[in-house]
């Protein structure tokens, strides 16, 4: 999504040792330059069909309107092959940085598996990191790195408010669901969701460098520091990140060449699997999924901008 974008953008020079210089902008009329669609079948067995640029255009599944990027699901009809909806990738990819996404609505309600991650290519060896990422009415954001083998977090020493879930990154790690990673559960019911969508939104700050690791904060719409709004970001003056994942058992070499990624899935392996048993969702997912696109007048993305620092 980007021709002549808004993409190499001015590099700005603080006076600090912290200073990140913008490098990125995804934003307005042209943020979807930046991106290739994904019209493929599903990986994880999703009740969805990804629709190519074209289609998502002419069917309204996409738009820009007063500089905010929507992205959406089909509302309107049924649909038996599976609900059309988004999934794409820049065509830019990262090997550290710090990411900045300010949204104001995400997807959220029975059915729905939204995600904003980075992912590297011949997966899982390129690496993983989910910012955003949830199902069904869930209302706390989940974070989590997917790896190769021999990738470990020890949460003793991770600095961040969040709740450890699992810590073994590897994606067949001993011990865990298959493709758990290691993931972190935000302490905040304004994080995701409906709670999220309420409050305006807010600002996921994604800080990922070689030599010390990951972080993942979560600022709402009321608290969005000064310094991001202004353009100087510095991570050191925000507190404790929700998710922290320092690389002392775990390679920075597990992540390289990552590409950002927006999706919004339907049932699968993980939304589909807790929809009843968690979620208390009506029906079966993927019956619910076909036959009622009015409930899915909530699973869309708004999105004021997304930018990156390196």
């Amino acid at each position: 999504m980007r021709l002549t974008t808004v993409f190499s953008v001015t590099t700005l020079l603080l006076g600090s040792a912290s200073a990140w210089n913008l490098t990125d902008t995804y934003q307005g009329s042209t943020f979807f330059d930046g991106f290739n669609f994904s019209n493929i079948t599903d990986p994880t067995k999703g009740t969805v069909q990804y629709v190519d640029r074209a289609t998502a255009q002419s069917s309204g599944l996409i738009s820009v309107k007063n500089n905010v990027i929507t992205m959406k699901a089909d509302d309107t009809n049924v649909t038996p092959n599976g609900r059309p909806s988004i999934r794409i990738a820049s065509k830019k990819t990262y090997n550290s940085g710090l990411f900045i996404l300010d949204l104001t609505h995400m997807p959220t309600g029975c059915g729905t598996w939204p995600a904003y991650w980075l992912v590297g290519p011949k997966w899982p060896n390129g690496g993983e990191i989910d910012i955003i990422e949830g199902v069904n009415n869930q209302t706390n954001n989940h974070i989590t790195l997917h790896t190769s083998a021999n990738c470990q977090m020890d949460p003793t020493s991770s600095n961040g408010t969040g709740k450890w879930l699992t810590n073994n990154c590897a994606v067949n790690a001993t011990g865990q669901s298959p493709n758990a990673g290691c993931s972190v559960q935000s302490s905040s019911a304004t994080s995701y969701g409906r709670g999220f969508n309420s409050a305006q939104g807010g600002v996921y700050a994604t800080q990922w460098k070689d030599t010390t690791g990951i972080q993942v904060w979560f600022f709402p719409r009321r608290s969005i520091p000064s310094d991001i709004t202004s353009g100087h970001p510095n991570p050191a003056s925000w507190g404790k990140p929700t998710a922290d994942f320092p690389f002392s058992k775990c390679s920075s070499n597990h992540f390289s060449n990552l590409a950002i990624t927006f999706d919004l899935d339907f049932c699968g392996v993980w939304a589909g699997a807790v929809y009843k048993s968690q979620f208390h969702c009506p029906g079966t997912c993927s019956d619910y999924v076909i036959n009622q696109p009015k409930a899915f007048s909530e699973a869309y993305w708004n999105i004021n901008s997304l930018k990156v620092y390196q």
